[in-house]
């Protein structure tokens, strides 16, 4: 998702959202230990997802 439409979301969703990135990054993980993960940068790509949300929902309750 684009950090744009992030800011437009509501905190709940913006939670919900946090939770999927979670549990994606969790599989990554697994995947990448049992070798089975082609693309490792992908994990990079959901960790620096999981830090904006998680940015963007610091922001909104300041």
């Amino acid at each position: 998702m684009n950090v744009k439409e992030l800011r437009n979301q509501d905190v709940s969703t913006l939670n919900e959202t946090l939770i999927k990135l979670l549990k994606k990054h969790f599989e990554l993980r697994m995947q990448h230990k049992s070798a089975q993960l082609d693309d490792a940068s992908k994990l990079g790509k959901t960790k620096r997802s999981i830090a904006q949300v998680k940015t963007i929902i610091r922001q909104k309750q300041v």
